[in-house]
């Protein structure tokens, strides 16, 4: 028989909805062998075991162990109960999760940078899912000025160079991809180390080099059984210019979402279609980034499967 003997363990061992643990303690505490095989146990339960967040414990202690936000703890527990009877058996768990998130930036000088409007809500809620879900998730984030998802390791980068460096070394034991980064085509060839100052003449056209293809990189890199997931952000022909992308990238699932003039960059909803190679088209009404997350994964717990 289970031991009981208070009300928070009595109510834990009497109920039949979802479980959802958030550990916080010392480092080394956390890293301990009977506390790895505890988690490891009560994740084979079915219950969603958050990893602790990174940063200041008590005393001067920092490290691994802190418990993260209570708003992000909120958010968690509020999409594992979003998906009803499905939260019962966290269908992520023991896999691994890798996404980019946010948009690159490429110097022009120390004071300028070609961009774009992505804020990265996108990907953060495609984190987040994954971590309700049950996955061990890594985040590369680009750029973003949003707080870390509860349960999530989130690697911070500039450019498109950083972020793919990041997600090569995080790809190489990830069960699933999910590119929803809007990554940089191109920089600047040459970077300036002082200001460029405006003078009476016309500056010189900007030299422009390309950047890698990080999605490209990384399915043609990807071990197998590996599912990868790229998102195209378009401003018309969505089906035609997303058909095509999807060919050039070699991704199995492409996210295409209309963006500009309000659209997808910067706000809370989204819609889209996927689309795969066999010729399915999963058309997602708008709604909250984090319903579009939840179809995203669902397709992806699919093809894990």
């Amino acid at each position: 028989a289970g031991i009981s003997s208070d009300l928070l363990v009595a109510t834990l061992l009497a109920t039949r909805a979802p479980v959802l643990v958030c550990p916080a303690m010392h480092t080394e505490m956390w890293e301990h062998a009977a506390t790895q095989a505890n988690v490891a146990t009560l994740r084979s339960r079915g219950a969603v075991v958050l990893e602790p967040a990174i940063g200041r414990l008590t005393g001067s202690d920092v490290g691994t162990g802190r418990l993260p936000e209570p708003a992000e703890l909120l958010a968690v527990a509020l999409r594992v109960l979003d998906r009803g009877a499905a939260g019962l058996s966290p269908d992520l768990a023991g896999r691994q999760d890798v996404i980019s998130a946010g948009g690159t930036r490429e110097e022009l000088d120390p004071v300028r940078y070609l961009g774009n409007w992505s804020s990265g809500r996108q990907g953060y809620a495609l984190a987040r899912t994954a971590a309700s879900r049950g996955a061990e998730v890594t985040l590369v984030a680009a750029n973003t000025d949003l707080p870390d998802p509860a349960g999530v390791r989130v690697i911070r980068v500039v450019s498109a160079r950083e972020l793919r460096d990041e997600m090569r070394a995080a790809a190489q034991a990830a069960d699933a991809i999910v590119m929803a980064a809007a990554v940089a085509d191109f920089r600047p060839a040459v970077r300036s180390d002082g200001k460029i100052k405006k003078t009476s003449s016309v500056p010189e056209p900007i030299e422009l080099a390309e950047n890698p293809d990080v999605l490209r990189e990384l399915t043609a890199s990807r071990p197998r059984r590996q599912v990868i997931v790229g998102f195209a952000a378009e401003t018309s022909d969505l089906l035609t210019n997303g058909r095509a992308k999807l060919a050039a990238k070699g991704c199995d699932l492409l996210v295409v979402n209309q963006v500009g003039n309000g659209l997808a960059f910067g706000t809370a909803d989204n819609e889209a279609v996927v689309l795969d190679h066999d010729g399915l088209e999963v058309k997602i009404p708008r709604g909250p980034k984090e319903a579009l997350a939840e179809a995203v994964w669902d397709l992806v717990a699919a093809r894990l499967e």
